[in-house]
């Protein structure tokens, strides 16, 4: 029998939560409290074939589980990662990683007997919300991820919503201008381009093409700049700063609007670097939300920062992944 699956049921149970990311995975064990009790991170190398990093996986958490005092019993394992597919356990053509189709439960099942569930990292971060964060007790609510790219999760009647195929839910990749700025996804005018960390540098660069307006900014050039050089110049009273920071508020708030009129939710959750902005980005996108909501919503959607640690949020996400499959069963 599996060392993970021989303890005795009167030990702690712990998950393993893992985070797929392009260039580092992070993983660390949950227990049922949300508490991430140890957690480690190794480079993902992705030129090298599933199989490999997933063995490497193996052996990295297992030391960790070494570390942990007392005895514990592995319950199950969650994965988020770019491109995942819940209902095949798949993931399927990620960005930034150099895999084509992993079947991660064939995989996972070389080196364990318990449980596994894989899926997108924005819904993972859904999950960790609904369970151990700004949503817990809520059963309807859409996370937005502001980072690299922008990611969402959906929860309605407190399940993920993944769609006929697995991968409902891709609002970064909805249109805001079907002429407008190319899109990594090959399409033009996406959400994602507009509102994230890549999209609000973008936009500065703009500015600085189309006005002579004084700014900090100027003097860095776009491969330099990031989002938290953005938001500082705007905490400094920038103004070309903070007009970037407008625009970007704006056109989420205008996209936010068109999900609430498919969705209802009670709460829109923000998470992310981007989001760390607080009202730099909150109050624009606040006020275009409730000017483009249809009136029967207007003044009745929250829109909430992410009560989770980002440094622990990816594996604490990826742990409630899986205790929400195990919880359910």
């Amino acid at each position: 029998m599996n060392p993970e699956t021989a303890a005795p049921r009167d030990l702690s149970e712990v998950v393993l939560g893992v985070d797929i990311g392009g260039t580092n995975t992070k993983f660390g064990y949950v227990d049922r409290n949300g508490r991430c009790i140890a957690k480690s991170a190794m480079p993902t190398c992705s030129d090298q074939p599933p199989g490999v990093f997933f063995s490497r996986l193996k052996d990295h958490s297992d030391l960790l589980r070494k570390s942990l005092p007392g005895r514990i019993e592995l319950a199950g394992i969650g994965i988020g990662a770019p491109n995942a597919n819940y209902r095949r356990a798949t993931i399927e053509h990620p960005p930034n990683i150099s895999w084509e189709y992993v079947d991660v439960r064939s995989e996972l099942e070389k080196h364990y007997s318990i449980p596994v569930a894989v899926t997108n990292d924005a819904n993972a971060a859904a999950l960790g919300e609904m369970l151990f964060g700004a949503a817990k007790g809520m059963k309807d609510f859409i996370i937005i991820t502001l980072g690299t790219g922008l990611g969402s999760g959906i929860v309605t009647n407190g399940e993920l919503v993944y769609g006929a195929d697995g991968f409902a839910g891709e609002i970064g990749h909805t249109v805001v201008d079907p002429k407008g700025r190319q899109c990594g996804c090959g399409k033009l005018g996406c959400l994602e381009t507009y509102c994230s960390a890549t999209g609000l540098c973008r936009t500065v660069q703009e500015l600085i093409c189309n006005s002579t307006e004084p700014s900090r900014l100027r003097h860095i050039s776009f491969h330099e700049l990031d989002a938290r050089m953005v938001s500082d110049a705007a905490m400094n009273g920038d103004t070309l700063a903070l007009k970037a920071f407008d625009i970007t508020g704006s056109i989420l708030g205008m996209k936010l609007a068109d999900s609430v009129a498919h969705l209802s939710p009670e709460a829109i959750i923000l998470f992310g670097g981007l989001a760390a902005a607080g009202d730099l980005i909150f109050k624009p996108t606040r006020l275009s939300l409730e000017q483009h909501l249809f009136p029967v919503f207007r003044n009745k959607v929250k829109l909430l920062n992410s009560s989770l640690d980002e440094a622990d949020a990816a594996v604490l996400g990826a742990g409630a992944l899986i205790w929400n499959l195990l919880t359910r069963r």
